[in-house]
């Protein structure tokens, strides 16, 4: 890795408090990242105290928001800019399945909670900094989403990622004569630390287990390296994407799952 990839870049990074984010946010900060890590959970505390203590090249900040809501992404992308004066790269990695059941099994509160999680902070996040990176002429958004737009026991998540490749394929052809660049990661499955902050509070049932398992089956099986991912594969991605190295690569959904295109 380049030490001056990202050297000196405003990066907001949301999610960043655990997984994929906090993956992408100890890479950037290697690579002299200046970082916003954006969670509503208290531990992205302990990821910008880990990168200001350990990563002489970048720094952080944090912002605990609720990213769900219109208000939580202007907070977000409006302190990286007053901190850093800059919004150069946003990398919106909130996101991911509550619950993993054939679709006749979910009900409307569940169908609305998968839609909020998975798509809105994605479509807000976006719509937030798009107004600082037009008045500094340049910017680059990575937006996450996922090969499980085809893919079992998750069909509100799959549309909800769907919504995701959308959003970037036309918002990239939109800014794009304003130097900013828009393109997505679709993971595939990934292996990462339990999860310190569950997605959903419903405990498990023997049947949550099965279907759950049967996710994992048809993961492995759609792949074609026939395992799951690793974080710094989904990192190395993603921060591809952001850099400049990518400069002439926009609207582009790049599937990262073994060969499992999604």
């Amino acid at each position: 890795m380049s030490a001056s990839r990202f050297n000196s870049k405003s990066m907001v990074v949301t999610g960043a408090a655990q997984g994929i984010g906090r993956q992408v946010a100890l890479e950037a900060a290697a690579e002299g990242a200046h970082l916003t890590l954006v969670d509503r959970s208290p531990l992205v505390r302990d990821v910008a105290k880990q990168i200001n203590s350990e990563y002489g090249q970048g720094s952080a900040i944090f912002v605990e928001a609720d990213l769900e809501t219109w208000a939580g992404n202007e907070e977000a992308v409006a302190k990286a800019n007053d901190t850093y004066g800059a919004l150069d790269v946003l990398v919106n990695v909130v996101g991911g399945a509550i619950r993993m059941r054939p679709f006749q099994h979910f009900d409307e509160k569940q169908l609305i909670a998968e839609i909020n999680r998975s798509l809105y902070p994605t479509l807000f996040g976006c719509n937030a900094a798009l107004p600082y990176m037009i008045e500094q002429g340049r910017g680059a958004i990575v937006n996450v989403s996922s090969i499980a737009t085809k893919g079992v026991n998750r069909v509100p998540y799959a549309a909800a990622k769907g919504g995701v490749n959308a959003l970037t394929a036309a918002l990239a052809f939109e800014v794009g004569t304003k130097n900013i660049r828009v393109n997505a990661v679709a993971p595939g499955g990934t292996t990462a630390p339990p999860r310190m902050v569950p997605r959903g509070t419903d405990p498990l049932t023997e049947q949550d287990k099965i279907w759950m398992q049967e996710v994992v089956d048809q993961t492995i099986r759609s792949s074609h390296l026939k395992r799951y991912g690793l974080l710094r594969e989904m990192s190395a991605a993603i921060l591809f994407l952001a850099s400049d190295a990518a400069s002439y690569i926009t609207g582009t959904v790049l599937p990262v799952g073994g060969g499992d295109q999604g």
